[in-house]
């Protein structure tokens, strides 16, 4: 009878923490639903594609995945705007125009432009080799993963008093490390390889977004945000200064590095 007893018990037990676990994700799905709904009528910008390589493989790719690229690109922009922001009524940076191109040249991707008027080109021979073994589904995820990064270069805020992107370093790693931080959030990288072990927290990109995302799973579930826009509230802006501004007096950057990369097993106690 215990035996049968302890067996029920466990059974109970089991589906009390699988609806428990059920009802989480259910909750969570409908909050980035709600987040998600309240971009629908913000005005992101005038998208324009440009497919300046239609003689390539690549433009022929990519016209196959993404029949609509207008539509694809506002919908990751609404993404991206409800990753770093809390609702249209924040101070967000007015983007008049996206200028998307498909282009014949070496690299991945890269945002340019400014005053609102952005640009983004995306390389035809990236497509090609991301498409090498005939994988849509990969080439699909590697395309929306690239769009995030550059897309949350049109739309984040940026540290002042220190500079800019070319002559800071602080800058760029904050730059970079949060266009990551927004692909990392929204599943953009699915790898456990694709998190680089180590490093610095101002080394920008991955390692850096990788830590950004630790601290809102771990930390606040708001982090990105308060992060973001913590560049208007902390003048001059510095790591160190974002962190205390948003978490509180008694944490630092260099701890709080130390206790990511202790939890993540990149280094011991």
């Amino acid at each position: 009878m215990k035996t049968n007893r302890l067996l029920c018990g466990l059974l109970l037990i089991g589906s009390l923490t699988a609806c428990t676990s059920s009802k989480k994700v259910q909750n969570e799905e409908n909050n980035k639903e709600y987040e998600l709904a309240q971009w629908n009528d913000y005005n992101v910008g005038n998208i324009m594609f440009e497919d300046k390589a239609p003689q390539t493989k690549g433009s022929d790719i990519y016209r196959r995945i993404i029949p609509d690229p207008a539509s694809y690109i506002r919908e990751q922009a609404k993404v991206v705007l409800s990753t770093l922001y809390s609702s249209p009524k924040d101070s967000i940076p007015p983007v008049h125009t996206i200028h998307y191109t498909l282009e014949d040249i070496e690299g991945i991707s890269a945002k340019g432009g400014g005053n609102g008027n952005v640009s983004i080109f995306y390389s035809t021979r990236h497509i090609e080799n991301s498409f090498a073994q005939n994988d849509t589904t990969k080439l699909f995820f590697e395309t929306r993963g690239v769009l995030l990064h550059e897309l949350t270069h049109a739309y984040q805020l940026e540290p002042q008093g220190i500079g800019h992107y070319g002559n800071s370093r602080v800058v760029w790693a904050f730059i970079e490390g949060m266009a990551d931080a927004v692909r990392v959030a929204n599943g953009g990288f699915n790898r456990p390889e694709d998190r680089p072990k180590g490093g610095n927290y101002m080394d920008g990109y991955r390692t850096t977004g990788y830590f950004l995302v630790w601290l809102r799973d771990n930390k606040d579930p708001e982090f990105l945000r308060k992060f973001n826009r913590s560049t208007l509230e902390v003048i001059p802006w510095s790591f160190d200064g974002a962190i205390k501004h948003v978490l509180g007096e008694e944490y630092s950057i260099d701890g709080l590095w130390h206790e990511y990369q202790v939890a993540v097993g990149d280094i011991k106690e």
